[in-house]
């Protein structure tokens, strides 16, 4: 079938990319669905920081490539071996598939999976190869998703159900941003009553990690970031306190989500963490940042320094729960939202991600 999608060709090129448009929205041809596999028609898809760091050539990947990895849509065809999905379900898309056979799936979300972590370095999906052609050419997947489209074809092991009453917006930011922020916080930092959770930079995944925070009873939320305008919104989501990067002062957490990918805010939420705490880490910084810290304060002071991929997360387990929390009102998923936008306005989307303006911007497919 014919979809159009935004195709990256060139990673790179100079900013602005409103001017240089590394995107190109293209038309494009889907193969159908193999058998394990689903046609997913695109509702709504969410501007990740995992996208730009594509666009700009901090996480190289293969091109061309059509990108997008947080999103929701309705199922439109199911593949012949899938017999628990059905034509018209929402369903929302995760970024890291999981083949359920390899040790990493053994882990219960400490480690991602092996297989699907293969794929998605390859460009392909879950079960091998690809399905977008542009002009008989072959287009790559972007982690087993590539959702900036009207379409996709996707693996089963890609996708979760939800239920009807999940708008398209919430269950997109579900699969990313709720996932890997409020994630970290639920299977990583595991706050206990009486406790502050501290989260450093408040783009959407951190975000998601305040508002998971203050989902908990008696937790004190305290929210850090570059930006005023950020730290504001914070505050005015429910943050108990909110600081810019450089007025922290003696401030302490019992646990600290780093959600920037920045090395300083890695120094940054290791230095805020308290005797017996711990940081969690989640942002993606380039492959060859790094950081300067003393072992000492982590022996003598009993802390732990977590990474969390994807939140720790087993997206079948913990979307559902994101799920309930939001039906509850406890998490406002929509707080998330700072803008929606066309699809052909993709590349100016990206220039607001990278000047740091943005929590998160979903495109709205229909």
């Amino acid at each position: 079938m014919k979809i159009r999608g935004a195709v990256l060709d060139h990673i790179g090129l100079p900013r602005r990319y409103e001017e240089s448009r590394p995107l190109t929205i293209a038309d494009l041809d889907l193969d159908p669905p193999g058998d394990t596999e689903l046609l997913i028609r695109i509702e709504a898809a969410g501007l990740c920081h995992s996208d730009l760091s594509v666009v700009d050539g901090n996480r190289v990947r293969p091109v061309p490539m059509l990108l997008g990895h947080e999103a929701a849509g309705i199922v439109e065809r199911v593949g012949a071996a899938v017999g628990d999905l059905a034509v018209g379900q929402r369903v929302v898309l995760t970024f890291l598939p999981r083949c359920g056979d390899c040790a990493g799936c053994a882990t219960d979300g400490l480690a991602p999976c092996s297989v699907g972590s293969a794929a998605n370095g390859s460009g392909t999906l879950l079960g091998g190869g690809t399905r977008l052609a542009r002009d008989g050419k072959p287009v790559l997947h972007h982690l087993g998703v590539s959702a900036f489209a009207t379409h996709a074809v996707v693996d089963r092991r890609s996708v979760v159900p939800v239920d009807p009453d999940v708008p398209p917006v919430v269950a997109a930011l579900l699969g990313c941003a709720v996932l890997t922020g409020g994630g970290a916080v639920l299977n990583a930092g595991r706050p206990r009553p009486g406790q502050t959770v501290a989260v450093v930079g408040l783009g959407g995944v951190g975000m998601a990690a305040v508002l998971t925070a203050l989902a908990h009873d008696d937790v004190r939320v305290v929210a850090v970031d570059q930006l005023s305008d950020k730290v504001d919104r914070a505050v005015a989501l429910g943050a108990h306190e909110g600081y810019l990067s450089d007025g922290v002062g003696e401030l302490k957490a019992d646990v600290v989500i780093e959600a920037a990918g920045h090395p300083a805010a890695l120094e940054a939420a290791i230095g805020l963490t308290a005797p017996g705490g711990r940081t969690v880490t989640v942002g993606l910084p380039r492959p060859d940042a790094r950081i300067t810290v003393s072992p000492l304060g982590f022996v003598a002071e009993g802390r732990s320094l977590i990474g969390s991929y994807l939140g720790s997360a087993v997206p079948a387990r913990d979307i559902p729960r994101f799920v309930e929390l939001w039906r509850s009102g406890r998490l406002p998923v929509e707080a998330l939202v700072s803008s929606t936008i066309g699809l052909d306005e993709i590349n100016a989307g990206m220039d607001e991600l990278a000047d740091g303006k943005a929590v998160r911007q979903v495109i709205e497919l229909g």
